[in-house]
């Protein structure tokens, strides 16, 4: 049985080439026509319920046969989950980009708004046009963006396993595995002078 919905999501986004999730479609677009996708989403196919949106950090860049960019270049996927109440269908929009930046939705799907802030907030992704990208869930004063590959978690090398027993420690054994770095965290990294840490540090 041919699946119309995919037809009309090829015509709508003018691609030849779909995924497929269950009664969603997977459709990758170019980000210079993501706001252009999202609104053939919308009017062509009737996707008239915004459900979400977010990032994928997708990790570094690989270079295209020459040389490798003097600072590893991230690569970051929007990703737009769109539906359709009456068509039951939906399309799972996504696009690649390393220049971290994509025009805002907001104007087509108001309730786009905090998911752009949390997303920009999360991983540095902007959204020009966006009329007030505020943080959302973080502190005022807090820096850098804890979703990104690249955000050393500091704290998992300050503080102790919170366990009351390290893996494979307990039941009468002496057994210990040998202590490793925590993920997110480098290799290069320095831990922080326990002397020189604010009082109010935890």
């Amino acid at each position: 049985m041919p699946d119309f919905w995919d037809d009309r999501v090829r015509a709508a986004l003018d691609l030849e080439d779909l995924g497929a999730d269950g009664p969603r479609s997977v459709a990758d677009v170019d980000p210079k026509r993501w706001h252009e996708a999202v609104r053939a989403c919308r009017d062509d196919l009737g996707c008239d319920f915004f459900d979400w949106l977010t990032a994928v950090d997708e990790g570094p860049a690989e270079p295209d046969g020459g040389e490798a960019p003097a600072a590893p270049v991230s690569r970051f996927r929007i990703v737009a989950h769109l539906w359709s109440v009456a068509e039951r269908r939906g399309v799972l929009l996504r696009a690649l980009l390393t220049e971290g930046a994509v025009p805002t939705v907001t104007d087509l799907y108001p309730g786009a708004d905090w998911h752009e802030r949390e997303t920009h907030e999360m991983f540095g992704v902007d959204f020009p046009g966006h009329p007030d990208l505020q943080p959302l869930l973080l502190a005022p004063e807090f820096e850098g963006h804890p979703l990104r590959k690249d955000f050393v978690l500091a704290a998992r090398v300050v503080k102790p396993w919170p366990g009351a027993k390290e893996p494979g420690e307990g039941h009468g054994t002496v057994r210990k595995r040998a202590p490793k770095r925590p993920p997110g965290v480098p290799e290069d990294w320095i831990e922080p002078d326990p002397r020189t840490r604010r009082p109010d540090a935890s």
